[in-house]
């Protein structure tokens, strides 16, 4: 056997490879429905992410890595169709190689026409190399279609999202604070005859945790107003629960613990997914003071949560160390998970706890 055979046969074997490598990527991204890490997106991702990062890094102020950073995820998302199919093309170039269509360039020819469905070049080595070429050109157009299919659920999810993003900022301010979401919600009477309001935070966070552990490139969409993040969202939510569990002496509410565990769960899983499977950390040059949410909370900033609290008709409970560590035991549920992804996503400044 010949080396030109061998030789032949291996490029044929590594480009039908490749092809079931990329079909695998966007059957998995888009059509399972179940969070995995797919290394080729993976790969695009991370290269289109640490270019706006660079240039992110060159601003002086947050609005200005924001109005970059806002283009990232339309960006990676868009170029995620042309990636594969320059992969296609590759993969189809060494394999029409192998089958003896010519030079590198012709092959490249015929795969570039077949994959663009434009006909300028066809194979002429029979009826397998014709087959080759219209799977080809019916791959490129499933590929094109399955982006396309699932651009509305995405931005379907996006939208569910950020609904309760703005809605919570009505409550809590911008930047938000904890205190002014417990005052909004005692003066409405919700922290006791209003159980929905938990319901809906809770399966806000349950969305989160199956949406943006499915479709990743979610966790980088920005809100449409740069003071507003899903995650600085998620950290008041969760830490208003933390407060109000462990400062103030209502009845326990059954619905406010389910939040609170679907919050710790879902922020842990997305921290978990980009950690173990994307292997993704922040770029800390981007960080430079604007990460919010970058210490634990002080005991005077907790005194002073209590005491605003008090002043809008809470009763306290009164062993202010117990109810102290008690916060910073439920806050260790979350904060890992909340800081980092907060850091990933450069979201902005919330006062939470901190500098209320």
């Amino acid at each position: 056997m010949s080396w030109d055979l061998l030789l032949r046969g291996a490029v044929l074997l590594a480009g039908l490879l490749l092809v079931v490598l990329t079909l695998s990527a966007a059957i998995r991204s888009f059509v399972l429905p179940r969070n995995q890490s797919v290394l080729l997106n993976g790969w695009l991702f991370q290269a289109v992410r640490w270019v706006f990062y660079g240039v992110a890094t060159r601003t002086r102020t947050y609005g200005g890595r924001d109005r970059v950073l806002a283009m990232y995820a339309p960006v990676a998302l868009v170029a995620l169709p042309i990636f594969w199919l320059t992969l296609l093309s590759i993969a189809y170039t060494g394999v029409f190689w192998a089958l003896h269509e010519g030079t590198w360039a012709r092959c490249y020819r015929i795969s570039a026409s077949s994959l663009l469905t434009i006909g300028a070049d066809e194979p002429s080595r029979g009826l397998v190399a014709s087959a080759l070429s219209y799977s080809e050109a019916a791959l490129g157009l499933l590929l094109l279609t399955l982006l396309i299919s699932y651009l509305p659920t995405i931005y379907q999810s996006f939208s569910r999202r950020e609904l309760v993003v703005a809605r919570l900022e009505l409550r809590a301010g911008t930047p938000g604070s904890v205190t002014a979401l417990l005052t909004w919600l005692q003066q409405a009477g919700c922290l006791t005859d209003n159980p929905e309001l938990w319901q809906r935070w809770e399966e806000w966070f349950v969305e989160i945790e199956e949406s943006h552990t499915s479709l990743p490139i979610l966790s980088f969409f920005r809100s449409p107003q740069p003071g507003r993040s899903w995650v600085t969202a998620a950290g008041v939510i969760l830490d208003a629960s933390a407060l109000l569990t462990s400062s103030v002496d209502l009845p326990g509410s059954a619905h406010r613990d389910a939040c609170f565990k679907a919050g710790c769960m879902a922020l842990d899983h997305v921290h978990r997914f980009f950690t173990e499977h994307m292997h993704t950390r922040p770029n800390p040059l981007l960080h430079n003071g604007h990460s919010p949410l970058t210490d634990e909370p002080r005991r005077a900033d907790f005194e002073e949560a209590r005491r605003q609290l008090a002043d809008c008709g809470l009763p306290l409970r009164p062993d202010a160390d117990a109810a102290w560590q008690q916060f910073i035991a439920l806050r260790q549920h979350y904060h890992e998970a909340l800081l980092f992804l907060a850091q990933l996503t450069v979201a902005p400044q919330a006062k939470a706890l901190i500098n209320t």
